[in-house]
């Protein structure tokens, strides 16, 4: 079969950088008079979750510095609901994937799968909160600002779902999920989060936001008071940072890795188009026909979920699945859909060819490819000759390869992006 040759282009983006962190972080603890908030002696429970958030344990260790620095008592949640296999010894490993350990930030890694139950929501809703961040004074939840995976609103992946379903461990994971069934994702996110920041527990947040380079362009500390609006407004801004496709339209779409490194949906849906979430719409754009996905990424530990989103992946990334995590996860998520095993094959120029031959009338070699390491690194993409017109007059883009085949190895494998 003849393949489309593919050209490396360069994709510029507003992309604001934070040089200092740990500096950044303390001006902001400063400004919200933190040391106000939180007294000499008390404990506080700082979270940190299982995505992969840019310069995450130097976040958490900036703020374990500045509260240590006033004589409180920190120490590390973490907050990822059913995510590590849902055990405390997942996701305390989980956190040293993140290079999040006591030794390096200075604090407690104290892990536990068990909650409590602080009250009940108006709806009457059970709030389902960490023991360990119970037990403390105060709770820091501390997170990157995202678009979601799921659904869109104007509350979607940050403090506030850290609060609800992170430290809702897996218990409050999966009532949360089922109760977006009915009540819907933000309303749960809202209510629920709403209630923990009435019971006083959360004595302020620490947001973060990344441009589309995976850097981190942005932190803000907010009182809990605030917590909620501010998220909002930094919310917008995350997505005016995000990256994108160069193009709406596509046959078929190449992604290198995925992972939860990468996604909660190992894929961030906002990219590929594609949500398979109950009772929430597709996105209109981008409209990809055809999806091929070649690994998964050594940090996932076999947690394939989102690979259900795909068409098609290989034999190597179904090995390295680890049912158990993956299943967790979808089953607490209420999202099996999305974690189904695609069509897969032994190497990737037969996944392609395949791919390519079920995309209707248009010619393989006349397809509208693109192929990228991940939905996280898109600066970087190979697109196919039929786009590289198009790719030449838009503002955004500037071409820095030459057109050559797809770079097949001896085995029939794409060498490494």
């Amino acid at each position: 079969m003849a393949l489309p040759k593919m050209t490396r282009i360069q994709q510029r983006f507003e992309a604001p950088v934070l040089t200092d962190l740990p500096a950044a972080i303390h001006a902001e603890l400063e400004r919200i008079n933190a040391s106000d908030i939180v007294k000499p002696g008390e404990t506080v429970a700082i979270t940190a979750g299982s995505r992969g958030v840019a310069n995450v344990a130097t976040a958490v260790k900036a703020t374990v510095d500045y509260l240590k620095g006033f004589g409180a008592r920190p120490f590390v949640v973490p907050a990822m609901g059913s995510h590590g296999g849902a055990t405390p010894e997942g996701q305390r490993s989980v956190l040293e994937h993140y290079g999040i350990t006591e030794e390096t930030v200075g604090a407690p890694v104290k892990a536990t799968m068990e909650v409590v139950e602080l009250g009940k929501t108006a709806d009457g809703l059970p709030i389902f909160f960490d023991r360990y961040a119970a037990e403390a004074d105060h709770v820091v939840p501390l997170n990157r600002i995202k678009a979601h995976t799921d659904f869109n609103g104007s509350i979607e992946s940050g403090l506030m779902k850290m609060m609800v379903i992170g430290l809702g461990k897996q218990q409050g994971a999966n009532f949360y999920h089922r109760a977006f069934f009915q009540y819907g994702f933000e309303h749960i996110i809202t209510a629920v989060g709403g209630f923990i920041l009435d019971t006083g527990k959360i004595a302020f947040g620490i947001g973060l936001i990344e441009n589309a380079h995976e850097d981190t362009a942005k932190a803000v500390a907010m009182p809990a008071a605030q917590l909620l609006q501010t998220e909002r407004e930094l919310l917008v801004e995350a997505k005016a940072l995000m990256g994108r496709l160069p193009f709406d339209e596509l046959d078929l779409l190449i992604i290198d890795w995925t992972g939860k490194n990468m996604s909660g949906t190992g894929m961030d849906t906002n990219v590929i188009g594609r949500m398979m979430q109950n009772f929430e719409p597709e996105p209109a754009k981008p409209a990809i026909l055809r999806i091929f996905v070649r690994d998964l990424t050594e940090e996932s530990d076999g947690n394939a979920t989102g690979i259900g989103l795909a068409d098609f992946t290989t034999t190597r990334l179904v090995d390295k699945i680890d049912r158990h995590s993956t299943y967790m996860n979808g089953i607490t998520a209420l999202g099996p859909q999305k974690s189904k095993i695609p069509f897969y094959y032994d190497t990737d120029q037969e996944a392609i060819e395949v791919a390519l031959d079920t995309i209707g009338l248009t010619e393989p070699e006349d397809a509208r490819v693109i192929r990228i390491e991940s939905t996280l690194r898109l600066t970087e993409l190979d697109i196919s000759e039929v786009l590289l017109e198009d790719a030449k007059l838009h503002s955004r883009l500037k071409v820095i390869g030459e057109t050559k085949p797809l770079p097949f190895d001896a085995a029939g494998n794409l060498l490494p992006f």
